[in-house]
């Protein structure tokens, strides 16, 4: 099965060296803090045209996004401060889901990550001095002590176990009240990504599993995780949840799913995928 990822960025195309001067005619992505505003239309629009510049005095950074169809893209993050006129705010860019086309919210995440690593890189982590922004890639530059920093990317797995005709599903503390999902972890350093599914199926439910299948991975920047999915079969051992990252655990079947993460989510896709191969196989 070909996994879509919903948040996969490929909408645009970047163009290295970025532009030497950002002309009229370009989209912009404004963002404040970890939201981004939306036009107005039918469907509303995450790329407003104009210069925020002139029109936002209280302009603190821009970053160049990619090309969209030949027109250079930009994320500007813009003061807290009054509403912009005709524009909706959106404080969280997982509520855009269904706002927008697929394609836009997932350059609104790319927005909100690249705004945040500039944020967060303006002075070097090995000695201190002041970076400035590489025109030739994504990255900042130290010309102090030459050290180059790269927008970090977390990798973290997330596993669907199988049992027969049922699937374990846990809650985490953090969900909503009833979601349940499969289970997820980051990689640790030394291991690969097996590893890491033997390791996080065991330290939060006491299993173990076998026969672990690629998926598919959804870039996941909140704020900047990349989860990698796989399949995986039970191999023995009884549920005995840690109470720290999971604090419930199950087996359902297809008839008895609880509430589900939201279809923008891998986790989702990869539950639906098993729901819909069983469908298959029961005609």
């Amino acid at each position: 099965m070909t996994h879509t990822a919903k948040l996969s960025a490929t909408f645009l195309q970047s163009c290295y060296p970025e532009p030497d001067t950002i002309h009229e005619n370009v989209h912009w992505v404004i963002v404040q803090e970890n939201g981004v505003y939306v036009a107005p239309g039918t469907p509303p629009s995450l790329f407003v045209s104009g210069n925020p510049g002139k029109e936002f005095p209280d302009t603190n950074r821009v970053q160049y996004l990619g090309h969209r169809n030949a027109v250079a893209c930009y994320a500007v993050e813009i003061a807290a401060g009054p509403a912009i006129p005709g524009c909706t705010f959106y404080l969280n860019v997982r509520d855009l889901y269904g706002v927008l086309p697929d394609n836009e919210l997932a350059v609104a995440a790319l927005a909100v990550r690249i705004i945040d690593f500039d944020r967060t890189n303006r002075f070097c982590g090995q000695c201190g001095a002041p970076t400035r922004q590489s025109r030739t890639e994504r990255a900042k530059i130290c010309d102090s002590c030459g050290l180059v920093t790269y927008p970090r990317t977390s990798p973290a797995i997330i596993v669907c176990i199988q049992r027969d005709e049922t699937i374990l599903l846990a809650r985490s503390p953090r969900f909503p009240p009833g979601l349940y999902s499969i289970l997820a972890g980051f990689v640790e350093p030394g291991e690969n990504l097996e590893e890491a599914v033997h390791r996080e199926v065991r330290e939060e439910t006491g299993i173990e599993v076998t026969n672990i299948r690629y998926f598919g991975s959804e870039p996941w920047p909140f704020p900047n995780s990349l989860m990698v999915g796989f399949v995986a079969d039970y191999a023995g051992g009884e549920i005995t949840i840690d109470n720290n990252e999971i604090i419930s655990a199950g087996w359902f079947d297809r008839n008895h799913l609880p509430d589900l993460p939201s279809q923008l989510s891998i986790s989702r896709a990869i539950i639906d995928a098993w729901i819909t191969e069983g469908n298959n196989e029961s005609e």
